[in-house]
């Protein structure tokens, strides 16, 4: 039976976890931490305000242990309409909640754009906002190391497939033949796998394709607005324990929450809806934790994997 939690739920199915459950299995002596979500700020809404103060409380306690981090953002970071402008709903609604906060204690954010951020002027407010931190203006996808891992964040509203897409697919190929570690994580806006609203996102098969065919371990993204973790599996949705990539969505980080509208998605392990909450990543050499962090203190979802 797969979990399904935040609905009512069979008998036989798990509870939700107790309040100040303890994180002892999402911890790696050393590891670096990634911690973030997508769908995010709503002027006027509590709820990224609340996310925004659980990342920052655990940012806080790992920049205290000299932990090394990032906040990362999966799209969708500013409603309704991040790319109006500079001054519009970016410094209005992201900056006092998820931007004061972030940025208070982070070197850097590491965002990603979403179909919000883009849809007026091809998301010039996301770029003005976020300046070199969001990668090159009209492109939107960058690399980086964190610790012991290679992270890629991808630009989901780019034409992919075509030759409008910025080049993203030659420079994703390029990038993962330069940056070959053992560990490699993807992030980006529209999963190729969902049970949500919007449903599966076919036009990702060409990024996923790659990923996959490059031995990347985990994709991370938005666009629904709960949290779903998959199996391992190929582009093609065929479970995959070897080679297989773990997709999870978050899109819990403040906007309005909605849960799973169709049947599941055949490789869907873990839904959880009707909670605000962070995904939290330790990255480790050669393995990883994850866990779904609400904002009422609880810890749900708790596990890892090996690298490939």
């Amino acid at each position: 039976m797969i979990p399904f939690y935040g609905v009512a739920c069979p008998p036989e199915n798990k509870t939700p976890p107790a309040a100040g459950a303890p994180a002892a299995e999402i911890a790696l002596a050393g590891a670096a931490v990634m911690i973030g979500a997508g769908d995010i700020a709503v002027c006027g809404s509590a709820g990224d305000e609340a996310t925004a103060a659980l990342v920052d409380s655990v940012l806080k306690a790992d920049s205290a242990a000299n932990v090394p981090n990032a906040v990362f953002t999966v799209g969708d970071n500013a409603y309704p309409s991040g790319a109006r402008g500079y001054d519009d709903f970016f410094v209005r609604c992201f900056t006092p909640s998820w931007g004061n906060r972030a940025r208070s204690i982070m070197k850097w954010i590491r965002p990603t754009p979403g179909n919000h951020d883009f849809e007026i002027r091809s998301g010039l407010g996301y770029y003005r906002y976020f300046g070199d931190q969001a990668g090159p203006a009209g492109k939107g996808y960058y690399s980086y190391d964190l610790g012991e891992w290679h992270v890629i964040a991808l630009n989901s509203e780019l034409a992919v497939g075509s030759v409008a897409d910025g080049g993203q697919e030659e420079w994703l190929r390029k990038d993962l033949k330069d940056h070959a570690k053992p560990c490699t994580m993807a992030y980006f806006h529209k999963p190729l796998f969902s049970s949500g609203a919007h449903g599966d996102s076919p036009r990702m098969h060409g990024l996923w394709t790659i990923l996959y065919e490059a031995g990347v371990d985990l994709v991370v993204n938005g666009h629904e607005h709960h949290y779903e973790r998959f199996y391992p599996q190929t582009p093609a949705g065929v479970p995959d324990t070897v080679r297989g990539i773990t997709q999870i969505i978050v899109g819990t980080g403040g906007a309005d929450l909605r849960g799973i509208r169709r049947a599941l998605s055949p490789n869907s392990a873990v839904q959880i809806q009707g909670h605000f909450g962070v995904l939290k990543l330790t990255l480790g050499a050669g393995e990883y934790r994850h866990a779904f962090l609400d904002t009422e203190g609880r810890i749900w979802d708790q596990g890892g994997r090996k690298c490939h």
